[in-house]
């Protein structure tokens, strides 16, 4: 996508989005990044259904630790993959304790350290919680950099580090946000809602209806081979 259309492409979705913001509820850095923790593999929806009532009781490491493990599973257990998620958000809320004094670090080496964090997530909380300029490529923002080809990439990493390239200094704060909004409501996975996109005509999508750009392979027919006559 040209250096132009990119700039334009943002600029649209700034004026159709102003104030993009997370759809994660959340007080504070360390309940932002509890949201994120058990938001993989879930919707957000369902993980602010479940974190109404725990985070009323817990946000803050402390508090989690005395909560524990085994009241924390009765608070998410609607949440895919809760008992994992359980004990990695003890495991990083005591190292947070230990090692951070009770803060969420700043960087995404020291995030990275933490139980269940990956880069995605560290690059949300450093965004939302900080304002710090990072893009995080999930599921969506991985179609829509691809679909568009504004950001064309194999991998998650590589899609990041071209929308980091080619996305203008302007527009980074924000550009998760507005990436992963677009892909949530218009840039859907199995149907685009082309016809009400705003950046439709800079989009590279070669279908523009909802059709896959590029269909399937069919499998080959396997013929039957023609039975032996016997002798």
């Amino acid at each position: 996508m040209d250096p132009k259309d990119v700039d334009e492409f943002f600029r649209r979705l700034a004026r159709e989005r102003p104030d993009p913001r997370s759809e994660l509820d959340y007080i504070n850095p360390y309940t932002l990044l509890v949201a994120v923790v058990l938001s993989a593999q879930a919707t957000d929806a369902g993980v602010n259904k479940a974190t109404a009532a725990l985070f009323k009781r817990v946000s803050t490491p402390q508090q989690m630790l005395v909560l524990g493990e085994a009241q924390l599973r009765d608070y998410i257990k609607t949440i895919g993959l809760f008992n994992t998620k359980a004990k990695n958000v003890i495991a990083l809320s005591e190292k947070l304790v230990a090692e951070h004094g009770g803060e969420v670090p700043r960087t995404r080496e020291a995030l990275e350290q933490l139980p269940g964090v990956g880069r995605k997530t560290a690059n949300v909380v450093m965004n939302v919680a900080f304002g710090q300029p990072t893009i995080a490529v999930d599921t969506h923002i991985f179609r829509v950099g691809n679909r568009t080809g504004m950001a064309p990439g194999k991998t998650p990493l590589l899609v990041e580090q071209e929308l980091e390239r080619v996305v203008p200094d302007k527009w980074k704060r924000n550009a998760h946000h507005w990436l992963i909004l677009h892909g949530r409501y218009t840039c859907i996975a199995r149907k685009p809602r082309c016809e009400v996109c705003v950046v439709a005509d800079l989009c590279a999508y070669p279908a523009k209806t909802g059709v896959a750009a590029t269909p399937k392979p069919k499998a080959r027919s396997r013929k039957k081979a023609a039975p032996r006559r016997r002798k």
